[in-house]
């Protein structure tokens, strides 16, 4: 009794005594953590705090449908032969049996007419591509949209801006091998814009084909790509992402309690990590119905590649349509120097216009806090309408994929319109350039009007729906103030700064012109918007509130306006009499 109690006030934890298997087995555990120091980290990461809303399930969705793509990819590797040797398919579909064809065609018809569950596992991988893609563009547009790529998180988000880019070339590459018709004119496509890089194209398209389009290497060489270095790539950029997260703690919206020093939610162990294996499965399962029962990419029935032939109205994924609309809607313009031809319409379109796109984008927290002279650190979210500039820019941006989306399709816009696609070309060659611009300009106003609500709201409460009758015979509807809750949502948020130019004598100095531009675009940026109220101007709405209810105070019935706010119950109430 004496040796136990001395070795419970000893360093050592006191514990029971083991035997058999558990003996054996902690002692395993108790080696690996002397070594590793597992229990430490595991202990840190099973407490981790992660907040709980519903905008933050879009990253997971990208995570969840990405580990679909694994599970089923490998599947298809199975029975899928990149090679493009040709073969004469007998198979199960008779309208093809008999045709020449590469074996990556005729493999790919093999797994989705003759192995079992090979056109639903076909179909998920393709859907969850799908999903994985614009996961990851939903997800990116609310950190955009609330400020989350602030610091300390402007690494996260160029890492998310990688991701998307990886994300889109890793799904061409596995929308081209099963060579068909469809993803053959897509290759030519690709081949046109290698093709079209000034001065070093035609080596670069021999590079890739290992010879003259098609060749017979791009679809080994696609699969390659396809399996393995894309993905690799992809799972290091998806841990460094997540390893960022955990090291920074999460974002979370503005509420009581929380602040820029702490995280306010659920424990990673037990109720975070259920969440989010029970959000797995949801993943898959909507996945898996979509494979099911709704058909993607019928490759049966384009038939295999012919440089020769092209489908007409073939369109590709939606994820490549801002490309597919640049492309369609560039005017035809071409330059000749030194014995070399550089087509723009092709070049500038296929692979300048993109890249410019999306770089803006990754630019944005550099120029915001580079405007701002913001140094502080940011884990409290911003509401959309307070950041009017930043969420009309992103509106615009949408406008402009969207309008290009449109443009990739003017061809079937013009036979299931019954218009002219010359006038839709025309059109959207205007639309780009305009629409956008008409986006951020409403989108802004919008936000500021917001702004402003939110402003009357604090000085004034909210409308009750109650119109009273002064004892001069006026009329004004009654106003409460609104809960503690809301109105810290409300004011948890900074000032804007808006910076001033230097004074005209300092234009000479150093620094002088790039403080110019900086307080150029904070008044462009800021100027407009509504500021919270000062603590001055509450203060005196509040006064002017409470001298309104001393004046209603005489009225001959108890009508505070709470009765008919729509949050109580007015049943046998006297007034409705």
């Amino acid at each position: 009794m004496t040796d136990n109690v001395a070795k419970s006030n000893g360093t050592t934890p006191a514990a029971a005594p083991k035997s058999g298997a558990a003996a054996k087995g902690a002692a395993v555990v108790k080696w690996a953590d002397d070594r590793l120091g597992l229990a430490t980290t595991n202990k840190k990461m099973i407490r981790k705090v992660f907040p709980d809303h519903w905008t933050f399930m879009l990253g997971e969705i990208a995570l969840w449908s990405f580990v679909v793509l694994l599970l089923t990819g490998v599947f298809l590797t199975l029975w899928f032969v990149p090679s493009m040797t040709e073969v004469q398919y007998q198979g199960s579909y008779d309208q093809l049996r008999g045709v020449e064809m590469s074996q990556a065609y005729a493999s790919t018809l093999d797994i989705s007419f003759d192995v079992r569950g090979g056109l639903l596992l076909r179909q998920m991988h393709h859907w969850a591509a799908m999903i994985f893609i614009a996961a990851m563009l939903v997800h990116m547009m609310r950190v955009f949209v609330t400020g989350a790529f602030r610091k300390p998180r402007e690494v996260n988000w160029l890492i998310g801006g990688v991701l998307i880019l990886l994300g889109v070339v890793e799904g061409f590459a596995g929308y081209s091998l099963p060579d068909d018709l469809l993803s053959g004119t897509g290759l030519r496509i690709a081949d046109g814009l290698v093709k079209s890089t000034p001065v070093v194209g035609t080596w670069m398209s021999f590079f890739m084909f290992d010879g003259e389009f098609p060749g017979e290497a791009i679809i080994p060489r696609l699969y390659m790509v396809h399996i393995l270095l894309v993905p690799a790539l992809i799972l290091g950029l998806i841990a460094a992402h997540m390893l960022l997260v955990v090291y920074h703690k999460h974002t979370q919206w503005a509420g009581p309690g929380r602040t820029e020093e702490n995280v306010v939610g659920y424990p990673m162990m037990p109720v975070y990590a259920a969440k989010a294996g029970g959000f797995f499965f949801i993943v898959f399962g909507v996945t898996a119905l979509m494979g099911g029962l709704l058909s993607i990419n019928p490759v049966w029935k384009y038939g295999p590649y012919d440089p020769s032939k092209v489908t007409a109205g073939s369109q590709p994924d939606w994820y490549m349509g801002i490309a597919e609309g640049l492309l369609r809607i560039m005017p035809n313009i071409e330059s000749h120097f030194w014995g070399t031809t550089w087509s723009w319409n092709v070049f500038l379109p296929g692979e300048v216009a993109p890249m410019v796109l999306l770089g803006i984008m990754m630019m944005w927290p550099f120029l915001e806090a580079w405007v701002t002279g913001d140094k502080k650190e940011h884990h409290i979210l911003d509401r959309p309408r307070n950041a009017p500039t930043r969420t009309a820019f992103l509106a615009a941006m949408m406008s402009i994929y969207g309008l290009l989306w449109a443009a990739g399709g003017n061809d079937l816009l013009a036979t299931q319109l019954s218009m002219d696609m010359e006038w839709i070309t025309r059109f959207m060659r205007v639309a780009v350039f305009v629409v956008p611009v008409l986006v951020f300009m409403i989108t802004k106003r919008w936000c500021i009007a917001l702004q402003r609500h939110d402003s009357e709201k604090l000085l004034h409460g909210y409308e009750t729906g109650i119109i009273m009758r002064s004892p001069e015979g006026g009329y004004s509807e009654r106003h409460l103030p609104i809960s503690n809750e809301s109105a810290y949502a409300l004011t948890a948020r900074p000032r804007d700064p808006i910076l001033e130019a230097p004074a005209e004598g300092a234009v000479k100095e150093k620094g002088a012109r790039a403080a110019t531009i900086r307080a150029k675009l904070s008044t462009a940026m800021f100027a407009d918007n509504i500021q919270k109220p000062t603590a001055e101007e509450l203060e005196e709405a509040h006064h002017h509130a409470e001298h309104e209810h001393a004046l209603e105070a005489g009225l001959d019935h108890a009508a505070d306006g709470h009765q008919y706010d729509g949050h109580h119950d007015v049943a046998g109430d006297e007034l409705r009499h």
